[in-house]
């Protein structure tokens, strides 16, 4: 238990903050979950606008990290835009598929020299680290 009276009262806040807290979030993942229902319908771009504004209302009053705002808003409006190319494309499976690579199949990329560049930095990472674990063993 707190022993001072500043501490006390930060304990009480905390408690205020929490229950609040609480109740954003539980609010944004109910607005997430509906969008994703709603992906492919007709009110699917509405549901993913207010997904979008109560994610951005929650990174901006501190109850969410802004990364974490950003990457599930990211999500949530890639799943909206391959429903819209599927539902445009007359159900092609190409258009479903636009926007997502397969890491197996995608996993490099070519760039303008020609050479194969990996696709993200975790795996350019772990090239590097297998890369200088390899140099390593050929010195001993």
């Amino acid at each position: 238990m707190a022993n001072t009276s500043s501490a006390r009262k930060r304990v009480r806040a905390a408690e205020r903050k929490h229950d609040r807290n609480r109740s954003v979030r539980s609010a944004v993942r109910t607005a997430v979950a509906k969008a994703r229902r709603a992906v492919g319908g007709e009110e699917a771009p509405e549901l993913g606008r207010l997904a979008t504004s109560a994610l951005d209302k929650a990174a901006e009053h501190g109850v969410l990290h802004p990364r974490n705002v950003a990457r599930r808003k990211s999500r949530l409006m890639r799943a909206l835009a391959a429903a819209t190319a599927v539902q445009t494309a007359g159900g092609a499976r190409r258009g479903a598929a636009q926007g997502t690579r397969s890491k197996s199949t995608a996993s490099q990329r070519k760039t303008a020299a020609g050479k194969a560049k990996p696709v993200t930095k975790t795996v350019r990472t772990a090239q590097r680290s297998r890369r200088s674990a390899g140099s390593e063993a050929e010195r001993d």
